[in-house]
């Protein structure tokens, strides 16, 4: 298709549509969980009137948000990444925000965090800030998200669970146990076999066929639907189902700042820039490295766009009272099936866009059948390591603590964070201030803002 290999550059990226099509829609069953799990935590909390958002309503607010969202980066970003309402983001909004003022006045904060974003996009800061960090720390940055996402995959299928005495354990008890962790194991072994054979669709092939054990275990043993998570494998009574479009545009932009408080409200805006920011940031460096898209100083093409589709993508989610929208880490996996372009996004977006009216079938595809995708692209992304220069002190061991801390502590701003700061330090420390970029020092303030921001907020407060 002439007109779609000009538009996408498929050529130009050595992929097809084939690829782009499979790369979509391995997307979109990694990240579709989002579509049920966004509404459970806003729903879980309470405004500070004590009024809950309704689970209907907070899903097809999270779909529609998703779909527009993607839809812009591959028509604006042509790149292959979605955009849903971040975890992290979401709970900083229900826990956060919505405790000291409405859930409109909360979504008004969204909205006022995606024009700071796109602010800072179109200014060009944004593009600064991260062509002004070595490129040792963004390969540590694929690394660390490479591992962050195994993490989240082996949670999720419940592999790995909280430990009786350390922090994390094989299984619920020390042993694996129970059959959604069996039917993890056998999609986990099968995509592995699958992907090392060089099968086309591996990662889809294994998903699909996983999915479907899912759904046939679920229907014969017995077993406690809350250890499958948040999607229990069955096949839905309907297929279709009406959405409800009731919170969307229910915002009130700067009432936060009258019903909370400057202070208050300056917190809980400071942190969802921040977060949004540098999430996305690190996505976008270690999902771009892993598709091949990156220049030889480390610099992602259509930047700029890409970053701005993020801002967008900030103030669709609020606008929708879905919560903040962000890059998907999940994108990954599309990546590991094949997609390099924004076509893929156009795949996952329309799906999104499907999923308003077929909800019931995000309800299928359980953690057990797609955590396994990110298990095997977080080994694939484990190989940009071999990147870092390990022999050098003042690149080791900030790239250590970018890696390390992403999946520790469950975020990825944390490790972007504690590599800068740790990066800037130990060039200072040896007089070489002449080759820190003046942008690090800056973002380095900012990341010390940021972690000590309880201890900011307490002593103002």
């Amino acid at each position: 298709m002439p007109v779609l290999d000009r538009f996408f550059e498929l050529s130009g990226r050595g992929t097809t549509v084939g690829r782009e099509v499979r790369g979509g829609l391995t997307t979109f069953m990694a990240m579709a969980y989002i579509i049920l799990l966004n509404p459970i935590i806003l729903a879980g909390a309470q405004d500070v009137t004590g009024a809950k958002l309704t689970i209907g309503q907070l899903t097809t607010s999270t779909a529609l948000a998703a779909a527009i969202s993607t839809l812009l980066m591959g028509l604006i970003g042509n790149a292959p990444l979605a955009l849903a309402a971040g975890l992290g983001l979401n709970a900083v909004v229900a826990y956060q925000a919505a405790p000291h003022m409405t859930w409109a006045q909360a979504m008004g904060l969204v909205v006022l965090e995606g024009a700071v974003i796109i602010v800072l996009a179109v200014s060009g800061l944004r593009t600064l800030i991260m062509n002004a960090i070595p490129l040792a720390l963004k390969h540590a940055i694929s690394v660390g998200i490479g591992l962050f996402i195994a993490l989240i995959g082996l949670v999720d299928s419940g592999f790995v669970t909280r430990g009786q005495g350390t922090p994390v354990q094989l299984g619920a008890t020390g042993h694996l146990t129970g059959w959604p962790v069996a039917v993890f194991c056998l999609g986990l072994l099968l995509m592995i076999a699958l992907y090392a054979r060089r099968t086309p669709a591996a990662i889809l092939i294994s998903i699909v066929v996983t999915a479907i054990v899912a759904i046939v275990v679920n229907s014969v043993a017995t077993i406690d639907q809350a250890d499958w998570g948040v999607v229990a494998p069955r096949m839905p009574e309907s297929l279709v189902s009406a959405p409800d479009f009731g919170l969307v545009g229910q915002v009130d932009v700067f009432g936060g700042f009258v019903t909370a408080g400057v202070l208050t409200a300056t917190v809980v805006l400071f942190t969802l820039v921040l977060s949004g920011f540098f999430d996305a940031m690190g996505t976008i460096i270690g999902v771009s490295d892993e598709a091949g898209l990156v220049d030889e100083r480390g610099r992602v093409p259509r930047l700029g766009r890409i970053l701005t589709v993020d801002g967008v993508a900030g103030m669709v989610g609020g606008a929708a009272s879905a919560s903040a929208n962000t890059v998907f880490v999940e994108s990954a996996a599309g990546v590991g099936e094949g997609a390099r372009t924004g076509l893929a996004s156009l795949v996952t977006g329309a799906l999104l866009g499907l999923a308003l009216l077929f909800t019931p079938l995000a309800a299928v595809v359980p953690a057990a059948a797609a955590a396994p995708a990110l298990v095997l692209v977080g080994a694939l992304m484990m190989m940009q390591s071999k990147n870092v220069p390990w022999d050098d002190v003042e690149l080791a061991i900030p790239a250590f603590l970018t890696i390390a801390l992403m999946p520790f502590t469950y975020s990825i701003t944390n490790g972007v964070g504690a590599g800068v700061i740790v990066y800037t330090l130990i060039k200072a420390a040896r007089g070489k201030f002449g080759e820190i970029p003046w942008l690090l020092w800056v973002v380095s303030a900012v990341f010390l803002a940021y972690f000590a921001i309880d201890w900011v907020g307490g002593f103002f407060g």
